[in-house]
């Protein structure tokens, strides 16, 4: 909305506030504030509707570690998505369509987590259980948008290239761009709305998985949205694509203001979530997380490209499926002291601060290797 207005009154003679980037600084700094200062009044809110949390395991000496955690505020994650809305709303173009359906897909996970959430912390269902939504349940919300989102991106990429065809060859909306390869791969509809439900469940999931220890998907939802500001900004800039051989898909600059809104909101979460955590994100804020950064990396045609920049989430997703597989044909027997991979080393005599930061090191890493594969193609 601020984007129309200063385009108004300046008579579209505002280039500081038309440039991406720098509304995404701005977003990033917006979101911290809003997050940082409306943090304990959420969290005191919370606790006051008695949603607070108690990690179980199956495993003694994890639930012995995690004991200090009981009852801390849960669905923190709901300030986040709520501060992305409104910056995004107020720095982006209202208008653009990958900005709607990046708000979309912000509200509809978000919408999934928190009802998960709050069956589980508040509501008995289903044999006196408090299980929240089912595994198949989430998935096929998750599926369900990750259709909704490939058939319209794709559609939408398609009608803008028959109207006005860029230089290239290949039409870069549905191109798979594969790092150090410089054609990349044609998808056609249907594959190109496959690779969109697993890219987008799979980051959900593994960044729902993350949130385990304080201040551990934060850190990393922060430095990965990091990255893709920088892959938003030059897939919309034609000139920094053509250059650095990056798919030109238009208008997804706007994007990169939706990503630093993104990293502010993280790191002002990070503020309250910090070891001992006052409040905990959920999976109202893991799930919507997650897939608003696979949202941005299909827009972009990134989707490789994520697997590197989010390599903290591949990590620990693989390790539960390495450790559920191995269970189940062995009967029993475990690869990991336990799964996720940072309750491993936790178990292992790391110290949970220890963990945290060693693993934001692994994120930071593997962030600046995706950045560095623009350049080596």
């Amino acid at each position: 909305m601020l984007y129309h207005l200063f385009h108004v009154l300046t008579g579209g003679r505002h280039y500081a506030y038309e440039n991406a980037l720098f509304r995404a600084v701005v977003g990033a700094l917006l979101c911290f504030l809003l997050v940082l200062l409306g943090g304990p009044a959420v969290t005191r809110l919370l606790t006051r509707w008695k949603v607070g949390d108690t990690p179980e395991f199956d495993h003694d000496a994890l639930n012995a570690l995690m004991r200090a955690k009981s009852d801390v505020p849960t669905m923190g994650g709901a300030m986040i998505i709520a501060a992305i809305a409104i910056s995004t709303l107020l720095l982006a173009d209202p208008t653009n369509f990958y900005v709607l359906m990046g708000l979309l897909c912000l509200l509809w996970l978000g919408a999934v987590g928190a009802v998960d959430d709050w069956l589980k912390l508040t509501a008995k269902r289903r044999r006196g259980g408090r299980d929240g939504l089912r595994s198949y349940e989430k998935l096929l919300f998750q599926i369900g948008l990750g259709v909704v989102l490939g058939w319209f991106v794709f559609d939408y990429g398609a009608e803008n290239y028959a109207v006005a065809p860029l230089r290239d060859a290949v039409p870069a909306y549905s191109v798979l761009t594969v790092p150090f390869y410089k054609p990349g791969v044609q998808l056609g509809a249907t594959v190109f709305m496959l690779v969109t439900v697993l890219v987008m469940t799979g980051a959900s999931n593994a960044v729902n998985l993350t949130d385990g220890m304080d201040g551990l998907a934060s850190g990393c939802v922060a430095i990965c949205a990091t990255v893709f500001v920088v892959i938003a900004y030059v897939a919309g800039t034609e000139s920094l694509a053509v250059k650095l051989l990056v798919p030109y898909v238009p208008q997804t600059g706007e994007l990169a203001v939706m990503c630093g809104c993104l990293c502010g909101s993280a790191l002002g979460f990070l503020w309250h979530n910090t070891h001992p955590a006052s409040v905990f994100m959920g999976d109202t804020g893991s799930l919507p997380l997650g897939g608003l950064i696979g949202y941005v990396a299909i827009v972009t045609r990134q989707e490789l490209l994520l697997l590197i920049a989010g390599g903290v989430f591949v990590i620990e997703a693989l390790s539960v499926i390495i450790q559920v597989g191995y269970f189940k044909r062995t009967g029993g027997k475990r690869v990991f002291r336990c799964a996720p991979i940072h309750h491993h080393f936790h178990l292992g005599g790391w110290s949970e601060a220890q963990t945290v930061v060693r693993f934001w090191l692994v994120a930071a890493m593997c962030a600046a290797l995706a950045l560095a594969t623009l350049k080596l193609r």
